[in-house]
């Protein structure tokens, strides 16, 4: 009897593991186990995004269909908008204002809206960016993804509809005497910098809004503040120059973001604003504010992956 339960014990016994004992983190190593949820490296997090463009772009061209889908003029308010906002500015700052007296009308009218377009399109990106995750909770629980796909479409998104707009600009253009050049080309580099200026800056403000969904009430005033700190309406450096302003203050104005694509803009689609009305190294500061900003904003938001709808 004590034979039998002897061998029935024997039989019983599980041998052990060569990886009993081992900590969860080398076993996880040993076997190529990766923790749920976990922050991709930088490279990987890039390739992520690229094989995911398809759906970047669909889901841009989506929100901009639906942006106006319950409005009767539908897609026209796309252009609409930007425009009813340069004829208020040009009542306020061209008429009441006078700000038009420092030249012509024909000038004025394509200086105001280009400036009106070209700092919409930052606006619209910054105030689209810092509700990308907060605004997309959902989505972004319920499917697993590079969460920087979203504040992506959305820069994309704006840029669409600044390609729109910029159809408008060239009939104000014409309609005002400025006929098509060889420099119109140099909008294509100046909405290439600004694009991934505004999707640095939609990326960084969408990591920040994430955790502070206040940000999207304060934002409508600190980009009021830039508009006016960036010459939309006037010519930044005549009127501070007319203030007896310092060089520093408006070499430093001057060479903020918005000024510099808004200038670079204007001196390539307006005949008679000549360089001049540039800021110094002008080119070098579109290129450091698209570099310093798109690439830093990206990294900046790739830091947080893991954290974004949690909590």
């Amino acid at each position: 009897m004590s034979e039998t339960t002897h061998d029935s014990a024997v039989a019983l016994t599980v041998p052990s593991s060569p990886d009993d004992g081992l900590p969860a983190a080398e076993l996880a190593r040993k076997y190529g186990l990766a923790v749920s949820g976990a922050r991709p490296t930088l490279g990987e997090y890039a390739r992520q995004l690229w094989e995911r463009r398809h759906f970047i772009s669909a889901f841009s061209r989506a929100k901009l269909t639906a942006q106006y889908s319950q409005a009767k003029l539908g897609q026209v308010w796309q252009v609409a908008t930007p425009l009813l906002n340069a004829v208020v500015y040009y009542f306020i700052f061209g008429v009441m204002m006078d700000q038009k007296r420092a030249m012509s009308v024909n000038t004025y009218v394509p200086f105001l809206v280009t400036g009106v377009f070209v700092f919409t399109f930052t606006q619209s990106s910054a105030m689209a960016g810092v509700r990308a995750i907060a605004g997309n909770l959902g989505l972004v629980r319920a499917l697993h993804f590079p969460r920087a796909a979203l504040p992506i479409s959305f820069a994309l998104q704006q840029l669409q509809q600044l390609l729109y707009s910029m159809v408008v600009l060239a009939l104000v253009l014409v309609a005002c005497g400025h006929m098509p050049s060889m420099a119109w080309l140099m909008i294509v580099p100046v909405l290439a910098f600004q694009f991934l200026f505004n999707t640095g800056l939609a990326l960084i403000l969408a990591r920040a809004g994430s955790k502070t969904p206040d940000l999207a009430q304060l934002l409508p005033f600190l980009l009021r503040t830039w508009m006016y700190a960036s010459g939309v309406m006037y010519s930044l450096v005549d009127n501070l120059k007319r203030t007896h302003a310092s060089q520093w203050v408006i070499d430093l104005l001057g060479a903020n973001p918005a000024a510099v694509y808004i200038d670079l803009m204007r001196y390539a689609l307006i005949d008679d604003y000549g360089a001049k009305h540039l800021p110094p190294h002008v080119w070098l500061l579109a290129i450091g504010w698209a570099v310093v900003i798109g690439v830093g904003g990206f990294v900046y938001f790739w830091k947080a992956e893991e954290k974004y709808g949690r909590g």
